[in-house]
């Protein structure tokens, strides 16, 4: 009987040890662009971790125009949310990383769907952009948002700047 006890304790130690280590980690990247990549600048977010239920997660999102063409200029364009490859993940600023609860991760998921999946032209480079995307997602884990004009298509300068408004994070504002 007290061999079957110590068992039990020991099974539920363990379950209970990694329901407290489940955690997701989000962090907000921009990517200053590059003409030789031809990549314009971005900012998206990643998030790596564990759910409660032990799933697993490794994933990144950003949103843009589905095609770099002239007519972003012009207004509304296709969308597509993007992942990034690796390449490119260890190419970025970090500006600041959270912990998200379930709940959070879930709501962040619900978010990039409905971008994803919006009807017609969605993506505008001066209303919904890369910017607003996660802009929402940051509001989504309680940060204070703000999309000043003359940032709107810079999201370094950007990220910095609600790393200012959120002194909460104790993130450095990056060069």
């Amino acid at each position: 009987m007290v061999r079957t006890l110590r068992h039990f304790l020991v099974l539920l130690a363990l379950a209970w040890s990694s329901l407290a280590a489940a955690e997701v980690q989000i962090t907000f990247h921009s990517f200053n662009g590059s003409v030789i990549a031809g990549r314009y600048p971005h900012t998206f977010i990643s998030m790596e971790g564990t759910l409660e239920d032990g799933t697993a997660i490794k994933e990144n999102y950003g949103f843009s125009a589905k095609r770099a063409t002239i007519a972003v200029l012009r207004g509304p364009v296709e969308h597509i949310i993007m992942t990034e490859k690796e390449k490119w993940l260890t190419k970025t600023n970090r500006h600041f990383t959270l912990t998200m609860d379930d709940a959070q991760y879930w709501k962040v998921r619900k978010l990039v769907s409905e971008w994803r999946d919006a009807p017609g032209k969605f993506y505008d480079l001066d209303t919904r952009n890369c910017i607003h995307f996660v802009g929402e997602i940051g509001r989504i884990l309680g940060l204070k948002v703000a999309y000043p004009e003359d940032m709107l298509r810079k999201p370094k300068a950007w990220l910095n700047h609600i790393t200012k408004m959120n002194p909460v994070l104790r993130a450095e504002v990056i060069d």
